[in-house]
């Protein structure tokens, strides 16, 4: 069974079998992915590689049958499409652009990995698509997808080895 993401015009939701979330997605909705930084949640279905998590955030890491793997301070991802550790982890300090992992807000306090353009990785056709925490009111990503953190957490127990999670335009 697969998480799908849908809905349109800053109405998103996550369905999961019976379970149906409130969800966030870039702030260029639910399309074909154009370049790296369009703000857009790719259109497709992307397996889940592994789950990351911050220790001094959370007790212990989540409940889920997919590899978890805790959060360093000097953890970062590498979002320059020139790059050759383009859409790969890295560690800080780094030259390159790249996302920092253990940020000031919550928001990635757990993050999803999903398997969006990392066999092969494509240069410019998106870097560090996640499932991770929402913002309150649930604004827009950067073109990941969010859920509350009880909604994340519930996701992640109930999510299979095979769970993909599937970004469908359309309400």
């Amino acid at each position: 069974m697969d998480l799908i993401v849908t809905g349109k015009e800053g109405r998103w939701q996550a369905r999961f079998g019976d379970r149906v979330w409130r969800a966030a997605v870039g702030r260029g909705g639910i399309a074909e992915k154009r370049a790296e930084g369009d703000g857009i949640s790719p259109l497709g279905c992307w397996p889940i590689r592994r789950v990351l998590w911050r220790a001094d955030k959370l007790a212990a890491a989540p409940v889920s049958v997919f590899p978890t793997a805790e959060i360093a301070p000097d953890d970062g991802w590498c979002d320059a499409p020139d790059h050759p550790a383009y859409n790969r982890p890295v560690k800080r300090p780094f030259a390159a652009s790249h996302e920092e992992m253990w940020r000031g807000d919550d928001l990635y306090d757990i993050v999803v990995v999903l398997g969006q353009n990392d066999d092969p990785v494509l240069p410019g056709a998106g870097s560090a698509i996640f499932l991770h925490v929402a913002r309150e009111g649930y604004t827009p990503t950067a073109g990941c997808a969010a859920l509350s953190r009880a909604d994340l957490l519930e996701f992640l127990a109930l999510a299979g080895p095979q769970t993909r999670l599937c970004f469908r335009d359309g309400a």
